[in-house]
């Protein structure tokens, strides 16, 4: 076990869920010292799920968000800088240097930094209408507009959050094309099967698709975007585009301090980065998971949030290690899908299916010599429990019992 240490000062770089969890695990862990969470956005942390869903469906409102009631930080004596990023970290005399001037002296220090939008340099990119989707502003503009309806609205990305957005524009009564890379949506993810699955879902629903296609340039009209031009030259109309080609992990600074890096920020299972005293947590970190013996990187608010705990105990001097199976889940339309474990090792390989993708009703499971790594329900709520214990199990189970309903979830590792 290790020992705990004594710490006066805490900064955390980034008020996301993750830092923002960790500053709370910190002082219901009892540490009694200075937190400074530092933080680029002006808001309060908040939750990122809801803005692609609940939010921007309109069904919640911006209470939904936060992770703290806002008079949380100051009754916890936390120092909670808004609209203010750590520039730069020093290893050596453990110092973080401040936008606003002056500098931090730290025992630990998390990096909580998250990931940015990635942006196409494309003709026309900065037209008005034009827009990438990650913060609680971008959901509250894109809620406006799309509220109007009868607007022409192109995606510009095949994945979750290009999906779960397309479901919510045309929700709300707009004309959605959806403008991905990919032959089918989500293959990359999922595979072509359950990317299918989703592909009719949203052809049902109104979406039409631009698949194996790019985005060539913007055109518009008074500074405001009225059409997407594709690689193949095909014109469609556009009020509104929303560019959602994914996010990378924000190692900057960890990169000007010398730290180790590989898709994120490497860190050992406790979150330890390459440098004395210095964690990682949630986006930009990418970790040593013990399930696998290999490092992973998660984009979703469950690591994001199992991270923030982890770091804060870490940097504590306890014995914790972030060993939690990575979840999400989306809801689009009248499908609600959760999906647990690891993808890296689910790729490339066909999913068993328990049920049928005709009545919206099943479970689809991938195994990685012959052991369950990942499965996802899709209208079968109260699963994922027994998900997450078959993935824990490690025990080999015949593709065949997986697929018969007629054995129940917790029977499988027993009989398998």
């Amino acid at each position: 076990m290790a020992v705990e240490r004594t710490l006066e000062s805490i900064v955390i770089a980034g008020a996301g869920l993750a830092g923002a969890t960790a500053a709370r695990t910190l002082r219901s862990e009892g540490f009694g010292g200075r937190i400074s969470l530092i933080g680029t956005e002006l808001h309060h942390p908040y939750l990122r799920p809801p803005l692609s869903k609940e939010y921007l469906l309109g069904k919640a409102g911006e209470d939904a968000v936060p992770v703290a009631p806002e008079p949380w930080y100051a009754g916890n004596d936390v120092d909670l800088r808004l609209g203010v990023t750590v520039t730069a970290i020093e290893p050596g005399p453990h110092t973080a240097r401040l936008s606003s001037g002056g500098s931090l002296d730290y025992d630990a220090l998390l990096l909580a930094t998250g990931a940015l939008p990635r942006r196409l340099r494309l003709p026309g990119g900065g037209l008005e209408g034009v827009t990438t989707f990650r913060t609680l502003d971008d959901s509250r503009r894109l809620r406006e507009q799309l509220s109007q309806g009868g607007k022409n609205v192109v995606m510009i990305g095949s994945g979750w959050i290009g999906m779960e957005l397309a479901a919510a524009a045309t929700a709300y009564g707009n004309h959605v094309t959806l403008i991905g890379l990919e032959d089918v949506p989500l293959a990359a993810a999922i595979g072509p099967e359950l990317g299918t699955f989703f592909r009719t879902l949203h052809e049902s629903n109104g979406v039409q698709f631009r698949l194996g296609a790019t985005a060539a340039e913007l055109r518009g009209d008074s500074g405001r975007v009225t059409a997407v031009v594709t690689g193949s030259g095909d014109i469609l109309p556009a009020d509104i585009v929303v560019v959602a080609v994914g996010v990378a992990p924000d190692t900057s600074l960890a990169e000007a301090a010398g730290l180790a890096i590989e898709n994120g920020i490497l860190t050992d299972a406790s979150l330890r980065t390459s440098a004395p005293d210095i964690f990682a947590a949630g986006d930009v970190a990418n970790a040593m998971h013990p399930f696998t013996g290999q490092h992973h990187r998660s984009e979703h608010w469950s690591n994001a949030l199992n991270g923030g705990k982890i770091a804060a105990k870490s940097m504590l001097g306890q014995d914790a290690r972030l060993e939690t199976i990575p979840y999400f889940y989306t809801d689009q339309y009248d499908i609600s899908m959760e999906y647990s474990g690891f993808p890296a090792l689910a790729a490339g390989t066909e999913p068993v299916i328990r049920g049928t993708l005709e009545g919206k009703e099943f479970i689809a499971f991938w195994q990685h010599e012959g052991r369950v790594v990942a499965g996802m329900n899709v209208n079968v709520p109260r699963s994922q429990k027994a998900i997450k214990a078959l993935i824990s199990s490690h025990a080999p189970i015949e593709g065949g019992r997986l697929a018969d309903s007629a054995v129940a979830l917790d029977q499988l590792p027993a009989d398998g």
